[in-house]
């Protein structure tokens, strides 16, 4: 098996697989270290399951996948948990270039397997530290509704107010109100007047056309 990229006639060869008639013997070599206690620390043991996978190459499609899948299923045995709050696959697909390139050196090179074990750790940080700031948004999503949960809200402002929780970017105008809840001017002036008057929303900028709002303090 090989991996390629490229137009037909000009392929380029990232990466040659074992041959076939060796390929039983590597597996069977894999899984039989993978399912036993070969003494490397577990998030070691994480980042060469994953590699030698990927090397092994058995597939015609979907080893990146099933690799990921490895690593992932060593990573809940290191936690000792059924329940992980982090994806490690999910930074590698944000991460795909970079994880792409050092596969590639890892593996045209010799079997020094450092770079790559520092690349995924560092990986994994990036994953749980995205976690974090994922949590961080929903609790203070949830603690905010928690706040304002007796105030009649109608649909349109529900919708703004939660694109201002999902981090609006740049700064929320009467015209781009009026964007997002798809209503006319006039009524996004009526549902942000209404909240301003409630203490939800506080006005930013000079006035005028440039006025603009955002969420209250406290």
């Amino acid at each position: 098996m090989q991996v390629v990229s490229g137009p037909f006639g000009r392929q380029k060869v990232h990466y040659e697989a074992p041959p076939a008639d060796r390929l039983l013997v590597e597996v069977e070599r894999f899984l039989a270290w993978l399912n036993a206690d070969s003494g490397e620390p577990s998030l070691i043991k994480a980042g060469l399951g994953h590699l030698w996978f990927v090397t092994l190459h058995p597939f015609d499609d979907g080893n990146g996948r099933i690799a990921r899948a490895i690593g992932d299923l060593l990573l809940a045995r290191a936690d000792g948990s059924p329940q992980r709050f982090y994806s490690l696959s999910a930074q590698i697909q944000r991460e795909r270039k970079d994880y792409y390139d050092i596969l590639e050196r890892t593996q045209k090179g010799t079997l020094d397997v450092t770079a790559w074990l520092l690349w995924f750790s560092e990986s994994l940080q990036r994953a749980v530290d995205q976690a974090q700031l994922t949590l961080d948004a929903v609790l203070l999503k949830t603690r905010y509704w928690q706040r304002w949960a007796t105030l009649p809200l109608n649909e349109r402002q529900v919708k703004v107010l939660n694109r201002l929780l999902d981090g609006f970017d740049g700064k929320l105008t009467n015209s781009k109100w009026a964007a997002i809840a798809k209503c006319s001017p006039d009524t996004a002036l009526r549902d942000i007047n209404d909240l301003l008057a409630r203490g939800v929303l506080s006005k930013t900028g000079a006035g005028g056309r440039s006025t603009s709002y955002e969420l209250a303090d406290g």
